[in-house]
């Protein structure tokens, strides 16, 4: 088989997929919090000033989903509306039903043609664990965590003061045909800044913590950095895609 790349990607706490996510999981954690057999489906959409709430949720709970949008968005950080995205003053759409009876029936103990607890949709995952990180997780996908998770210390903490709450990191790991991690391969961060920090300077200070916190022997002289690779990415932007 040979030597072989694998490749994962991680998104910041503030990147617009995982503003989603986090929103969807606030609105889960508060109606099972008030109500241990709500059944929640919520989706959300994030755009430049604006989150469209949907679903449906069927709950005992009374959910102030407004305020538990504006905390969450808060709480990642978009509070200027410098940064084209401020949870004081973005609209929120909600359009939230109770589930459908057809799937309740499903779902909830002695209710359809089976009276066992079933589930509500149909799936397959396929996953492993590995030893290639404490976490048990593969190498690529756990290394570009740890970066997007030290861009927002970073950001939070105003070492880098000039980072914004968006970005993502890809990582390219190189693997030999035991399936044994042997280095970095590729290295891509995408990481939102002000317009007065200039590019050089960003990449300077990403390459270097990329660096610093990589494991031991990762990284050689021939793997390939690509720091905001289409250029600047200024906050009140556009978002990562």
């Amino acid at each position: 088989m040979g030597n072989y790349l694998f490749t994962s990607e991680s998104v910041a706490t503030g990147h617009p997929d995982k503003i989603a996510d986090q929103i969807s999981d606030a609105i889960l954690d508060e109606a099972l919090r008030q109500d241990p057999d709500a059944k929640v489906a919520c989706e959300a959409m994030v755009s430049t000033g604006l989150v469209i709430l949907a679903g449906e949720i069927t709950t005992k709970a009374l959910i102030n989903y407004q305020e538990i949008v504006r905390e969450t968005i808060k709480k990642i950080g978009y509070v200027d509306s410098r940064l084209g995205f401020d949870y004081r003053s973005c609209g929120i759409i909600i359009t939230i039903n109770q589930q459908s009876p057809d799937i309740a029936q499903g779902v909830e103990e002695g209710k359809g043609l089976y009276k066992e607890q079933g589930a509500g949709d149909q799936g397959m995952m396929v996953g492993y664990a590995c030893d290639e990180t404490p976490e048990l997780m593969p190498l690529p996908i756990m290394f570009a965590h740890r970066i997007v998770q030290e861009l927002k210390r970073l950001r939070v903490e105003k070492i880098l003061p000039y980072l914004g709450p968006d970005g993502k990191a890809q990582v390219t790991i190189e693997y030999d045909d035991t399936h044994t991690p042997q280095r970095a391969h590729t290295i891509v961060v995408s990481a939102q800044h002000d317009d007065d920090a200039d590019l050089e300077t960003v990449t300077r200070d990403v390459k270097e913590m990329v660096k610093r916190i990589a494991p031991k022997g990762l990284i050689d002289c021939e793997t390939r950095f690509f720091i905001n690779p289409t250029g600047r990415f200024v906050i009140g932007g556009p978002v990562a895609e």
